[in-house]
This record gives C-alpha cells, structure tokens and sequence, in this order.
C-alpha cells in the first residue's frame, strides 16, 4: 500500500514568500532573474537568492533542472494548491477537522 497523502509544507518567510510570488506571477525562473526582479524591494547577493532558492526546494515548494550550466527553477504546486494546503493544516490542527468549527471561529 502506498502512501498518497502530501506531508505538510513548511511556513514560508517574507523573502521566501516574496520569491515565490514572483515565480508563480512569470513561471520558471533563474536565480538571476528572480534576484533582479526582486532588487527594487529586497535587494540581494548572488549567494543569498541562490540559499533561498536552495531552502525554497528543500522545503517542497520549487523544483529545479538544469539548462546548460544555470538552475532553472520551477514551482512545485500551484498557488491555490499551496493555499488549499495551508487552509487544510489550520483546519486539521486548530479545528479537529472541521471546516465547520473554522468558519463559526471567523
């Protein structure tokens, strides 16, 4: 028998989650591209775009392959999936299960 259910994705931070913003909105991406993209608002090194990324992918979020000698990466679900996750965890964990119980909480 094998087991089918996705395991729980890690919280994102705020330069996690401003990258993967970015790479939902433009789709695969380089580390080059995602560092210049985001320059405006949270300018970083090569070193530090390519650790987010690397966390990123350990994380479950991205996936990459190689082109040539650059890491493309990708997302590993679509956003309303990762949000459908998420909702599914609160509910599990905060509401015993029941959507139910989280909409009479809100």
């Amino acid at each position: 028998m094998t087991n089918t259910r996705q395991g729980r994705l890690k919280n994102l931070g705020d330069v996690e989650q401003s990258v993967m913003d970015y790479i939902w909105m433009h789709g695969p991406s380089t580390s080059e591209a995602c560092r210049e993209a985001l320059a405006g608002s949270r300018p970083m090194k090569d070193s530090t775009i390519r650790t987010v990324l690397r966390r990123l992918e350990e994380k479950g979020y991205l996936t990459h392959e190689i082109e040539g000698r650059t890491f493309v990466y990708r997302a590993s679900y679509a956003r309303q999936n990762v949000a459908v996750r998420a909702v599914k965890g609160i509910i599990d964990r905060f509401c015993g299960g029941s959507a139910e119980q989280l909409v009479l909480g809100m």
